[in-house]
């Protein structure tokens, strides 16, 4: 039977293209999003990228510092995200804050349009990597946080340090 593959062998190449967690490999993370927002729902997202942009992100030349989604009837776009020239490129280089069209469902789409509407929404880039080959960015409807959030809980953060010093202090006294 030529051409037909035993059922073994289609389910490892389904496996292959899928990819496993130990695939995934962090390009850009968006460290001062927890931060300054609260984040409620999380979302994996595709991105429409050209053949220079793709070789700058596996050279890990991102920041996804500034960066933001806009959402429109037209699907999700990843607007301000500075991926850097790739140098051999030369004349056929992409402009390093362009528009980059997101790929999600139409569904994913319209709900995170809905909650856009909301006063206090947000959809924010959280991380970009690359899961099997192909660039992925994992964004998070977010909202924003208020100041005095933002100290308590840097107060916070300080006060368990505080006590796990203390804690490993004791540990060694003993």
């Amino acid at each position: 039977m030529q051409g037909r593959l035993e059922p073994n062998v289609i389910q490892a190449t389904c496996g292959e293209v899928m990819g496993n967690q130990s695939d995934i490999k962090t390009i850009a993370t968006n460290r001062k999003a927890s931060h300054d927002y609260i984040l409620e729902e999380r979302f994996e997202a595709g991105i429409v990228l050209t053949g220079s942009e793709i070789k700058s992100i596996r050279a890990r030349q991102v920041s996804l510092k500034e960066a933001h989604i806009q959402v429109d009837p037209g699907g999700a776009w990843l607007v301000n995200a500075h991926i850097a020239p790739y140098n051999p490129a030369n004349q056929f280089n992409h402009d390093p804050r362009r528009r980059r069209k997101l790929l999600l469902h139409k569904r994913e789409i319209s709900t995170l349009q809905d909650k856009v509407r909301q006063r206090g929404f947000t959809i924010i880039p959280m991380r970009l990597y690359l899961k099997a080959g192909l660039a992925k960015v994992e964004i998070a409807l977010a909202r924003g946080k208020r100041q005095y959030d933002k100290r308590r809980e840097l107060a916070k953060k300080a006060a368990d340090r505080d006590v796990e010093r203390a804690l490993a202090q004791g540990r060694r006294g003993e």
